[in-house]
């Protein structure tokens, strides 16, 4: 369509349509897989008109197919039923309105879901998304709980009864959605993201009860698993029943069999947690009830003995002992004094019976000459020699005779 235009130079809007048709009537025929939104059926009328929806994303596409085509599975296809679709795309140009014409309408099987699913389930397995590593504990005590679910629906009661009933004062901050149908996957996927950008919600509920396979495949649309896998708040799953298993149970923190079971364990029971405190607090008083006893049969017991009963008993008996320590010291050390005053006193005699005082004292004298050395021999002086003599009480000169 490459064509010259201008301001002054436009195409009428019947040629742009005509152009659009021939482009797309170039177009082969394609097999497109939906779910039917909208289905009209006019009685007498040859042909059957029907909206296909994309249920991962917000659109559809008119499709028209001849009364016979659409007969062949009418007992099989209805509205909210998935099917794939053989059409060849057309363009409607008085309205310039694209729509595709289907050959051939087969319905999906549950086989061929539930087949599509495993599928899923393990691609996303492989990348991780169901690792436990990557389960996030929940809060004891959430203060507000996010919660996403139909609106008036029984999952929605049985999830805030029991959790009131549980610990009234807990809070909610509730997103009704749809939870089947063409809607369910982008308003859940919305909820989910709002609920997870609050600052104040703790923990998300995505909640749901029982339903077939075809209910409950927008829990297990990839957009969502991969929002839930991106969540930085804690999410519960609570979908259906014990035995229904979509892929957002295995990518949540935390899988509950029913949203009653979600509640449950969400938020702690008031009277339990009383409970536990008390007996908490009787264990401690226990305790130290415990510790006190012993410590006091402990002191009754060291109260008890002999020492403690008399504890001057022990200052007493080794006084006695001290004295009798000092009164031993002091003979022994008058032992020793007495032995050496007796050996001083004998070798006082000894020396005064040695010293040359008493032998002068004797009648002896001692000679000596005038450079004070003492005459020994009688060859040691001359005649006429003074010489000083020395006697016990003071000393005199004498002279060497002649002779």
């Amino acid at each position: 369509m490459g064509l010259t235009t201008s301001a002054e130079a436009p195409l009428p809007v019947g040629e742009v349509s005509r152009l659009i048709g021939g482009w797309i009537d170039r177009l082969g025929a394609v097999w497109v897989e939906g779910q039917i939104t909208q289905l009209s059926r006019r009685p007498g009328a040859g042909v059957v008109f029907l909206t296909l929806r994309d249920p991962s994303y917000d659109i559809s596409v008119s499709v028209t197919c001849y009364r016979q085509v659409f007969d062949a599975v009418a007992d099989a296809v209805s509205e909210g039923a998935r099917v794939v679709v053989h059409a060849k795309p057309e363009w409607y140009a008085p309205r310039g309105q694209l729509s595709l014409r289907a050959a051939e309408i087969r319905p999906v099987g549950i086989g061929e879901l539930l087949a599509r699913l495993e599928q899923l389930k393990r691609s996303l397995g492989a990348e991780g998304l169901f690792a436990p590593a990557r389960k996030k504990p929940l809060p004891f005590l959430p203060q507000l709980i996010g919660l996403v679910c139909g609106r008036a629906s029984a999952a929605e009661r049985d999830v805030l009864e029991n959790a009131r009933r549980r610990w009234p004062a807990v809070r909610f901050e509730v997103r009704n959605v749809a939870v089947q149908g063409v809607r369910a996957v982008p308003q859940v996927l919305q909820a989910v993201k709002e609920l997870d950008d609050h600052a104040d919600v703790d923990v998300i509920i995505v909640a749901r009860g029982g339903g077939s396979v075809e209910d409950l495949l927008p829990f297990s649309d990839e957009q969502l698993v991969r929002a839930v896998a991106d969540c930085r708040t804690p999410v519960v799953s609570a979908i259906g029943h014990e035995p229904d298993s979509p892929l957002l149970d295995l990518v949540a923190d935390l899988r509950a069999s029913t949203p009653t079971d979600a509640a449950k364990k969400v938020v702690p029971d008031v009277g339990e947690e009383l409970d536990r405190v008390q007996a908490l607090r009787d264990r401690a008083l226990r305790t130290v009830r415990g510790v006190l006893e012993r410590e006091e049969r402990g002191l009754a017991h060291a109260l008890h003995r002999r020492v403690m009963e008399h504890p001057h008993r022990m200052v007493e008996e080794r006084e006695h002992e001290t004295d009798a320590l000092v009164a031993r010291s002091r003979r022994v050390l008058g032992h020793l004094l007495d032995r050496a005053d007796s050996e001083l006193s004998h070798t006082r005699a000894r020396v005064v019976a040695l010293s040359p005082a008493a032998t002068l004292e004797r009648g002896y004298a001692v000679l000596q000459r005038a450079d004070g050395a003492v005459v020994r021999a009688a060859g040691e002086v001359t005649a006429d020699e003074e010489l000083r003599a020395r006697v016990a009480e003071g000393e005199f000169t004498v002279r060497v005779a002649g002779d």
